[in-house]
């Protein structure tokens, strides 16, 4: 690990990690992204419990269990980095008995990719995750999405909510005005601002933490998947993320799932989600 070896995990994660060590299931770990909680998995964990597998649904450090004392409580969120949330994931891994899956949503996708180039996964799945040092492209659109943090330097050290039409455009413009309103009200929380100034400045900063160890022998098969019309992390950002990785010997893949936006793991469609990712996992453990 990289900065402060101090252990962050909580007593709920060390409970999860407990039980998974004694079930002697193949874990899979949940990582998620900006704006959303650990809960933002449930019916995931749900479904791969269903398949045969352990899931753990770690936070970030200090994040709040539900989405009232996350808005609440906003400030809990500030000053996280990409560097310390890897390692405290990074912990949690340490601690299982099996080398685990990963499957992370968003900044989720880049912690999994990290934590992946570190030697830590069995299999990992990046959905529509953020860039890294090396990933070039920048659309419009992924800029917009980004803008409510990036557009004010001071947003560096805050936590940062998104308005319902900030959320609309960059989570939930794939589904209907009504279930984009149900999603922001569910799970929408304020996202600390730092880890998206350190991937945007990531191709500027050769001591950057947003950046992958893609040629790790040790990686493991990777699978991206993208959503054709997410706004946040469009093709062109997802599809140059999947040719680093490809830098790698082992397996790498790349699935575009059509009609679906930034929200493809937690709107109604999640299960396809799922079950895509579950399929890849199962040929290789």
């Amino acid at each position: 690990m990289s900065r402060s070896t101090a252990r962050t995990i909580t007593e709920h994660e060390a409970r999860e990690v407990e039980r998974a060590n004694e079930t002697g299931k193949r874990p899979v770990v949940f990582v998620h992204g900006l704006w959303l909680l650990p809960s933002s998995w449930e019916r995931w964990a749900r479904r791969f419990e269903e398949a045969g597998y352990v899931a753990l649904t770690p936070g970030w450090p200090d994040d709040p269990e539900t989405t009232a004392e996350a808005k609440a409580h906003p400030e809990v969120f500030a000053n996280k980095t990409v560097g310390h949330v890897a390692d405290h994931f990074d912990q949690i891994l340490r601690d299982l008995k099996q080398r685990p899956v990963l499957v992370g949503h968003s900044f989720g996708g880049l912690l999994a990719q990290i934590l992946a180039g570190r030697g830590r996964a069995a299999v990992t799945v990046a959905i529509s995750p953020a860039p890294f040092r090396g990933v070039l492209p920048l659309p419009f659109s992924a800029l917009k999405s980004a803008w409510p943090v990036l557009g004010n330097p001071a947003n560096r050290n805050r936590a940062v909510p998104l308005t319902y039409d900030q959320f609309r455009f960059a989570f939930a413009n794939a589904v209907s005005e009504e279930e984009a309103k149900s999603l922001y009200e569910t799970y929408a929380v304020p996202a600390a601002g730092k880890p998206l100034f350190q991937a945007a400045a990531a191709n500027l900063n050769p001591w950057t933490e947003a950046k992958v160890d893609t040629k790790n022998a040790e990686r493991g098969p990777l699978l991206i998947i993208s959503g054709e019309k997410d706004h946040t992390v469009p093709w062109t950002i997802a599809n140059a993320t999947y040719k680093q990785q490809c830098e790698n010997g082992g397996v790498t893949d790349i699935i575009e799932i059509k009609n679906r936006g930034h929200a493809l793991t937690i709107d109604s469609g999640w299960q396809e989600v799922a079950d895509t990712a579950l399929a890849f996992i199962q040929r290789y453990v």
